[in-house]
């Protein structure tokens, strides 16, 4: 019976279908090349201009190799492989929808130039943080806002149902997972009956992240019931470069003076009323006040690229239903990061952490697939006498991952940085925190897929009060996880040269 409900799934029958593409495409480009001596050689000559234009562009070193390797192995048929599967910016047709909305959404954002000239005043290194922020990527950084860490999925349930229920105008929620269970039937059952009183109830969910745990339209479901719903980027049996870019965001908004985000999606693993691989240790962070307004002008960007509603954003700003100001917590910036461009905002903010760290760094994160600048920073860091703690999981989601995580543990370790892996579980959790003064939190990984593909988003702190919660939830953590020490695991040949492989081709996975 599980193996039938797993062959009439819609992911193996639609993978199963672009499988077969795959190699009949590479069956015919081979086949005809062996026969053809003229179409071998234009293929080949194909594949010697993709190579010159990928050592040309402007690229993470790693994906270039990743793919010129592949492309000069099998010149037959690896530049039409590059050319249909290599570009990591959405297609044409998502891009202009979005750019088109962006354009839109800078219009409704504007920096308190104030604000900056005060965290100038206290420190100069986090000023150029903020500011890359603000004036580079069109994300404000705002005072008159509380922040509220927390520390599991299960502690950020109970303040998100209260939160929900507690709605009086609208509700936006955008999620890359939601699965039927008792966390998303407990929040459903809220919209719903938010949306008969007349609230307007939006979310939006990612195909993909769903495609094995919702049924087939399950938005039109959600419109029967009152629920405006959008599937983002629906997954279609076709080879598609768009298919990698997912909207792996967790956001809610609420009246537009109230936002939770982190790593916690809508199932029931996140909240540990499901067990998968051990305890399931995430984080999140709820926000009250101004700084709300770069979450919902994200949901209200990516919900009018592909189904327009509103011409005018502002009627969501925090103070129109804010019933008193908020007592003032520091600086927080929400961010985010759209794979439109080259820019990598998300390993951007995680490198100016660490290479702005005055004694230390802890980070928590699922998956430790860095690039050359990424362990660079690191290191470096290590060295220059900064304290580097990183947690991943003890017990594994994706085991072939978590081989290429822990292909990179022992040259971060010969260079002083510290590895946990976390004994009771998985820790889901994208996290960093340093002295006592900054802190991200947020739904970006340490991996290719999140950096370069992804609709990802962050909250940036400074001098919160929440920052020492997250201090304190990291050591706690660190003391419940295991230290790894060099060598730690003994590889055979074989094994070495499969972590290489992977290594090799991580910008790919």
């Amino acid at each position: 019976m599980k193996y039938l409900k797993v062959m009439f799934n819609r992911l193996f029958i639609f993978g199963l279908m672009i499988l077969v593409q795959v190699v009949y495409m590479l069956l015919i480009i081979s086949k005809f090349g062996h026969y053809s001596q003229l179409l071998s050689v234009i293929c080949t000559v194909l594949s010697i201009l993709v190579v010159l234009f990928i050592v040309n562009k402007e690229d993470n070193p790693a994906y270039k190799i990743a793919w010129i390797i592949p492309i000069l192995l099998f010149p037959i048929f690896g530049g039409l492989l590059y050319l249909f599967l290599g570009n990591k910016k959405p297609g044409k047709k998502m891009r202009v929808k979005l750019e088109k909305e962006y354009s839109r959404q800078l219009k409704h954002v504007d920096q308190d130039q104030r604000v900056i000239e005060e965290i100038e005043s206290q420190d100069m290194r986090v000023a150029g943080q903020v500011k890359y922020l603000s004036n580079y990527m069109n994300f404000p950084i705002y005072k008159n806002t509380q922040a509220v860490y927390y520390r599991s999925g299960e502690d950020n349930f109970k303040d998100l149902v209260r939160e929900l229920k507690a709605a009086k105008h609208y509700i936006f929620m955008e999620y890359f997972i939601i699965a039927e269970g008792e966390m998303w039937d407990t929040i459903l059952d809220i919209l719903e009956q938010k949306a008969k009183e007349g609230l307007d109830v939006r979310l939006i969910y990612d195909d993909v992240g769903c495609i094995s745990l919702l049924p087939y339209k399950y938005d039109r479901i959600l419109e029967a019931r009152g629920i405006k719903c959008m599937a983002f980027n629906p997954f279609i049996p076709f080879v598609s470069l768009v298919m990698n870019n997912r909207d792996h965001r967790k956001i809610t908004v609420i009246d537009g003076h109230t936002g939770f985000t982190g790593g916690i999606n809508l199932a029931d693993e996140y909240i540990n009323k499901k067990e998968r691989f051990g305890y399931w240790k995430d984080t999140g962070i709820m926000l009250k006040g101004e700084a709300v307004w770069n979450l919902t002008t994200m949901f209200l960007h990516m919900w009018n690229s592909f189904r327009y509603t509103d011409e005018d954003y502002s009627k969501y700003k925090p103070h129109i239903h804010m019933e008193e100001l908020v007592v003032n917590d520091g600086y927080i910036q929400p961010y985010g990061d759209l794979p439109l461009d080259e820019e990598i905002v998300g390993e951007n903010v995680y490198l100016n952490i660490i290479n702005n760290a005055k004694r230390y760094v802890y980070i928590f994160t699922p998956y430790l697939i860095i690039d050359n600048e990424m362990m660079t920073a690191l290191c470096l860091a290590s060295k220059r006498g900064i304290d580097v703690k990183i947690v991943t999981p003890g017990i594994p989601d994706k085991k072939t991952i978590f081989k290429l995580t822990r292909s990179y543990y022992n040259q971060l370790i010969e260079n002083g940085v510290e590895i946990y892996e976390y004994t009771p579980g998985f820790i889901h959790a994208k996290v960093v925190v340093s002295d006592d003064e900054v802190a991200t939190v947020g739904t970006i990984n340490f991996d290719y897929r999140s950096l370069y593909l992804h609709f990802e988003c962050g909250v940036f702190m400074y001098k919160t009060k929440c920052i020492q919660d997250i201090k304190r939830d990291a050591i706690e953590t660190i003391s419940k996880s295991k230290k790894i020490e060099k060598d730690f695991f003994k590889d055979n040949k074989f094994g070495v040269l499969f972590k290489a492989v992977l290594r090799l081709f991580a910008p790919l996975m």
